[in-house]
This record gives C-alpha cells, structure tokens and sequence, in this order.
C-alpha cells in the first residue's frame, strides 16, 4: 500500500473570527500538507469539524495553502495540528528572518538615520546660507523638493495617497500654516546666527508648549514640569547673554519658530484625521508650500532677480548651487519623514531622550564643522538648558505613561 500526500484548501469564514486575520506572504504552500498514512481505501474519512472551520471536498490536484493564520498585533501564529481518521492537517510556524528576532536593530538604525540626516542637513545649510542669504526662498525649496517627493512616491504607490476631503482639508490648513511659519523663522535664524545659538534659543520649544496647554488649552500642568522648565530658561538667557554670533533677528525670529511650532502642535491635536503619519506630512507639506511662495516673492524676489542668483552662481558655480539647494531639500524631507516613522516605534520616554540627543548632536557637531568660536558663559548656558530639556521630557514621559496605565486599568 502507497503512501499519499493530499494539499487541501480550506476557505475560513473570516467574518466569525474577528480577532485574526490572513496574510498572504507569511507561509509557502508547503507548509500545510494533509498527510495520509496507510490508507486501504482511496477514500478519506473526515472527522467533523467545528462549525467555524469546514474543509469541503476538493479535487487533489491543487497545492497546499497559501494563507497563514496570524493574530493580530503579533508577529507568529501558534502551531495548529487538526486530527482525523489515518490524517492530520499540520500548520507549522515560519521562521523568522533575522531582523524580526531582533527588532532594536531595525530601530537602531531609524535612530542614526534621524541623527545623521539632521546633522547633514543642518550642515549644509548654513553652508548654503553663507554664500546665498536668502532664507524665504531657501525655505521654499526645502518644502517643494519634499513636495515633488511625496508627489513621486504617490505616483508608484509607496505609500498608497489617501483621499481628503474639504472636512480634512480645513482641519489640516492651521496646522499647515504654523508649520510653514515656524519653518521659515527657523531659517531666518539659522542665516543670522550661529546654528548652535538657534537650537539653543529652539529648546525654549517645551516652555511655550507647557504654557499653551495651561493658558490656552486649559490643561494643568503639574509643578515638577514648571520646576523643571526653570533651568531651560535660565540656561538659554545665559548662553544669549555671551554668544558671540548674538543678533535680536537671530532671536527674536527663534522665538516666533517656538511659538508657530506650538501652535502646530496644538493644532495638529484638533486634526486627527486618520490618515497614517506619511500621507498627513504629505498634505502638510503642499500646503505650506503653497503658504510659503507668496512671502519669498514678496519680500526676496527682487534682489534675487537684481543678483542673488548672480552672486551665488559666480561664487560656487551653476551646477553646485543647484546641487545644494536640490539635497538640503531632500535633507529636509527625510530627516523630518525619518523622524516620524523613528518616533512612531518607540516608547515616549524613549521619544523624549532621543529627542534631546538629537540636539546635543546638532549643537555639537555645528560647533566643530564651523568652527564657532563659544564664550565659557555661553557653553554652560547651553549645557544647563539642554539638561532642562532632558529633566523635562523624561517627567512629561512618565505623565503621560502613567494617564495611559491608569486609562488602562479603569477600562
């Protein structure tokens, strides 16, 4: 008597399993075989099934199954062996690649992408800056360079464009226009100042923060937070007091990025439309374009006409001004794009410490590529505010961890 292998497809009604789903890349169809032992008839014999399950009778000449059971929020489904008369159905757990049994090195390396495109970006920059000081243009192009990006990306479905509607439209607007606002401040401050003093002036971004939500929001905000914000004050007005770069433009236009970044932060809590964080950066990103072009015509467009472009071209030539204006774009997009998807596989604690290394390293590597010459008073200014920020970060993290295992436990 022959032995026989007889692969069996078997529909699941999906609609009775809420809590499971198919996929259909996880398993190749030899990892489900029905599998026959001695048989004396040609005919098999079913135990029954449960209702949920059937396994109707199917011709034997199809392969075996090419779904694979997963419950969802996990990476494997258990092994699953089905019993009948001289037959048993096996599904066998596939093997994980080596990236899935170690998933910190997949964020680990969306961490040092993060860092290192925005160390790149902040580089390259000022570099830009001090041969072509234009930095309402220079923002423009930041943003169509991520423009025609998300518009390339969409084109061959990576991602996949979400519609939106006029309801979403309008949630997305303010958040939009305060992100272009604060975009373009911060280039005005990094073309008048030292790219160190602006990130140190930026990590003021968690007082303005704390104050909307207590003054305009009207959430409270515990005193360990306010008490922790006291060294991020006192340390940037020290660093301000000696830096050697110091100009109230570089400043004050800092200071409106902070405030246009709160905003958007508030803003962007009205506007939870659904959508995945890369098409809404996407939406964000077109309409504050859209916002940006009026101003940098406005305010730059003729002296770009009468020699900017003229000058900048006879300084670097034609082909490397095109160039750096092309990849602090793309510089842009991606630190900013890499930043979310990062943030979006972590912990909050973990968000609020990678936030704040993530400036030390810009501060940092900006003073030893330019050679920035700092007064004592000013680095320690730096170094206490930056303290400040991380104290900060790490009780607002524990807050927000402890509302969610409250949230959790009353549920």
């Amino acid at each position: 008597m022959a032995s026989m292998i007889t692969p069996v497809r078997s529909p699941i009604r999906t609609n009775q399993i809420s809590s499971l789903y198919l996929s259909p890349n996880r398993i190749s169809p030899s990892n489900v075989a029905l599998k026959s032992r001695s048989l004396s008839s040609p005919s098999l014999a079913f135990s029954p099934l449960p209702e949920k399950l059937r396994v109707p009778a199917l011709s034997t000449g199809f392969s075996g199954w090419s779904q694979h059971l997963r419950r969802r929020g996990t990476v494997e489904f258990p092994v699953v062996k089905a019993a009948s008369d001289g037959a048993e159905i096996e599904i066998t757990e596939g093997s994980k690649s080596f990236l899935e049994k170690f998933p910190f090195l997949i964020t680990g390396f969306f961490f040092f992408m993060w860092y290192f495109l925005n160390v790149i970006f902040n580089i390259l920059n000022k570099k830009v800056y001090n041969y072509f000081p234009y930095p309402y243009f220079v923002s423009v192009i930041h943003l169509l360079v991520g423009v025609v990006y998300c518009l390339v990306s969409w084109s061959v479905g990576l991602p996949k464009r979400a519609p939106i509607d006029k309801e979403q439209l309008a949630l997305l607007t303010p958040v939009a226009f305060c992100h272009a606002l604060g975009h373009v401040m911060s280039n005005v401050s990094f073309a008048a100042v030292a790219v160190s003093f602006t990130h140190t002036i930026k990590a003021l971004e968690p007082f303005f923060n704390a104050s909307a939500s207590q003054f305009v929001l009207g959430h409270h905000i515990p005193l360990s937070l306010w008490l922790s914000l006291a060294p991020v004050v006192i340390g940037v007005s020290m660093a301000s007091l000696t830096e050697l770069s110091f100009n109230w433009l570089g400043f004050g236009s800092a200071m409106i990025s902070n405030i246009a970044f709160t905003y958007r932060s508030i803003y962007s809590k009205k506007a939870m439309t659904g959508m995945d964080s890369t098409n809404v950066y996407a939406y964000i990103s077109i309409i504050a374009l859209l916002v940006c072009i009026p101003p940098a015509l406005i305010i730059e467009g003729p002296k770009l006409m009468q020699y900017g472009f003229r000058d900048a071209i006879a300084k670097v030539g034609i082909y490397k001004f095109v160039s750096d204006l092309f990849w602090i774009g793309m510089f842009y997009h991606l630190y900013n794009q890499l930043a979310t998807n990062t943030l979006e596989r972590v912990a909050p604690l973990t968000h609020a410490v990678g936030n704040v290394l993530k400036r030390v390293f810009v501060i940092g590597f900006s003073i030893v590529v330019f050679g920035n010459r700092i007064s004592t008073q000013t680095g320690i200014g730096t170094a206490i505010a930056i303290a400040g920020v991380a104290i900060y970060s790490l009780i607002k993290a524990n807050l927000e961890e402890q509302k969610k295992a409250a949230a959790i436990s009353t549920s």
